[in-house]
């Protein structure tokens, strides 16, 4: 959500940060709604002002016998009582009017993020690791003899329908070891709490975190309003919903390893083949909860976290920070990492790590009390994948995959796997 002030006292910073979004300026519109309001607020603070001047002076009439005097007071603080629920109406609506305009506008992107309409903008920062090379053609990780037998897309089709899959045997084991590794490296090593928590919300845990109310057709609504979460981000963000805290208990680290779920309405077409697209899927996610100041650098730190997964898995991969264009709806600023996937040749997102400065924090209402004393401010929360546990997998088994059908497994997992360092071709873990 965007403050209204920052609006009056800056509108032409406003809309030129809408207009690196590739939107239109908007200020015009949002401050003649917000003029509208506050001229409503105090017409009706002033005739409020004048029915209680005039509730004094009714009594005075009454006594003194000044009747027709008495019947005017009285017909005035009638009329004004009219004006004053009309007046207070009219606020109402049009805040909002107002609310419903700054709900829907995306966050401003900070001054050096990357200007451009769609990810043909985003700007590439490094590169680690090196591809392997291949003395066989190397396969997408659905076609994999080791994979076959424990990576069913047509029972799950017939369970659920389409963007499903049914793991089993070794394949599952890997998908939960790599969520299981995520964990116990983030936790015992990054500094983050680890949270079990609930992948059904209300519609206010979905609205602070922004997925509500304009992207509610990506997300799936159950019959009694309860929503499934896209990422555990929605929960963990909201543990600080509502609440004012002490300077002193920032920055706040969680993690957790959750379901997730997507319609993924609009994206027919794209990157669906096998487990890259579904409907349901599992991510382990970083939130940070942080003082305004150190954001910048917590959004860093969260990034190498993210990518130390990837290193220590020794799956190569690129980092690139996203164009304005192509930034989701509460980010200022969004780093992808993409993974090396030698069976498409290309490299596929695998976290997103996001900054979102106080965009969400306003949606939320979620401040701290400043060191020393002072006026609460809000808190910057930040958000990433570490990492996308159905995509890890799929990096895993196709940069391990060898010439016989068989897949070799990262070192950093053989512990996770029972000693075992490989998956034959028959599916079967030795």
């Amino acid at each position: 959500m965007h403050d209204i002030r920052m609006i009056r006292d800056n509108p032409a910073a406003f809309d030129e940060g809408l207009k690196r979004r590739n939107l239109s300026p908007m200020s015009s519109e949002i401050l003649a709604i917000d003029e509208a309001r506050r001229a409503a607020i105090t017409a009706a603070e002033a005739a409020l002002a004048e029915r209680n001047a005039a509730s004094k002076e009714v009594g005075k009439a009454k006594a003194s016998g000044d009747e027709a005097e008495f019947e005017r007071l009285r017909a005035l603080v009638a009329e004004k009582k009219e004006e004053i629920a009309r007046l207070e109406e009219e606020a109402r609506a049009k805040d909002a009017e107002l609310t419903a305009v700054l709900e829907a506008i995306p966050n401003l992107p900070y001054d050096d993020v990357p200007v451009g309409e769609d990810e043909d903008g985003n700007v590439e920062l490094h590169r680690r690791g090196t591809p392997r090379e291949f003395d066989f053609q190397p396969l997408e990780h659905y076609d994999l003899p080791a994979v076959k037998d424990g990576m069913d897309f047509e029972t799950a089709a017939k369970l659920s329908g389409a963007r499903f899959v049914l793991l089993s045997g070794a394949i599952a084991r890997l998908h939960r070891a790599l969520a299981q590794f995520m964990l116990d490296v983030h936790t015992l090593e990054n500094g983050l709490t680890e949270v079990n928590g609930p992948v059904l919300v209300r519609n206010e845990t979905m609205y602070g975190t922004g997925q509500l109310p304009k992207f509610g057709e990506d997300s799936y609504e159950t019959t009694n309003g309860w929503w499934l979460i896209p990422t555990s981000e929605v929960s963990l963000t909201n543990i600080v919903a509502g609440h004012t805290i002490d300077a002193d208990y920032l920055p706040r680290r969680y993690t957790a390893h959750s379901l997730c779920f997507r319609s993924e309405a609009g994206s027919a077409g794209r990157d669906t083949a096998g487990m890259l697209r579904q409907h349901q899927f599992e991510k382990v996610e970083m939130v940070s909860i942080t003082h305004p100041e150190k954001s910048d650098e917590e959004q860093q730190r969260m990034l190498e976290c993210a990518e130390g997964i990837l290193d220590r898995l020794n799956i190569p991969y690129r980092t690139i920070v996203l164009c304005t264009g192509d930034m989701g709806f509460g980010a200022r600023r969004t780093y992808d990492i993409e993974a090396w996937l030698p069976g498409q040749n290309t490299y596929r997102e695998i976290s997103s790590v996001s900054t979102c400065g106080d965009f969400q924090a306003r949606r939320m209402n979620a401040r701290f009390k400043p060191e020393g004393g002072g006026k609460p401010e809000f808190v910057h929360t930040l958000n990433g994948s570490g990492l996308a546990v159905g995509r890890c997998l799929i990096a895993v088994l196709e940069n391990g995959q060898e010439a016989d059908g068989s897949v070799t497994l990262p070192e950093a997992l053989h512990s996770y796997m029972g000693g075992k360092t490989r998956i034959t071709a028959d599916g079967q873990l030795a």
